[in-house]
C-alpha cells in the first residue's frame, strides 16, 4: 500500500502500482442488495432460477455497477492519502467491463497512478487506473480509469 502525503508524492508515483485489494466475495445478497438500492433488478442478476436456465453464464451474475461502486470500499487497501482537506471523485476517464462476475465468486481490485495533474499549489488531480480481478480468471471483470481530485 502506497501513502501519498503531497502532490510531489503523487507525481513521483506516477506509473506504479499503488496496491492490490483484500479478495471480496460476491454473493446473491450483495447482488440482491444492490438491485434494491438501484432498482435494477433484471433477471440475470437476482433471479437464479432463470439465469441457471437462460443465461450463458448459467448463474446469475453482478451488476457492472456493483463492481464499479466497490472502487472506494476497495481502494483503502490499495493507497491511502494523508493530509488532505479534501477528496472527491472527479469522474472517469474510461470503463470497461470485459468479464462478468458469476455470483459467488471472488474479486479484487489493483490501483496503478496513470497520472497526477497539478490544478494549483494545493491542489491535483490523480487519474488512477482501477483493474477488477476475478479468482481464477484471466481476464478483468473490469478496468476503470478513475479520477479523484485532493486538495491538500
Amino acid at each position: 500500500m502506497k501513502v501519498i502525503k503531497s502532490i510531489d508524492d503523487a507525481q513521483s508515483l506516477v506509473g506504479q502500482e499503488l496496491g492490490v485489494s483484500e479478495w471480496l466475495d460476491i454473493d446473491q445478497k450483495r447482488i440482491n442488495d444492490f438491485a434494491n438500492v438501484t432498482g435494477d433488478h433484471q433477471w440475470i442478476h437476482v433471479d437464479v432460477e432463470r439465469a441457471k436456465a437462460e443465461s450463458p453464464y448459467r448463474t446469475p451474475i453482478a451488476h457492472g455497477f456493483l463492481t464499479l461502486s466497490l472502487v472506494p470500499a476497495m481502494s483503502k487497501d490499495n493507497y491511502r492519502v494523508e493530509n488532505a482537506k479534501l477528496a472527491i471523485n472527479y469522474g472517469l476517464n474510461k470503463v470497461r467491463f470485459l468479464s462478468a462476475v458469476p455470483v459467488d465468486s471472488r474479486i479484487r481490485m489493483r490501483s496503478e497512478l496513470l497520472d497526477a495533474a497539478k490544478i494549483d499549489d494545493n491542489t491535483v488531480n490523480l487519474t488512477v487506473k482501477q483493474t477488477f480481478e476475478i479468482d481464477g480468471v484471466d481476464k478483468p471483470a473490469a478496468v476503470a480509469e478513475m479520477i479523484v481530485r485532493i486538495v491538500f
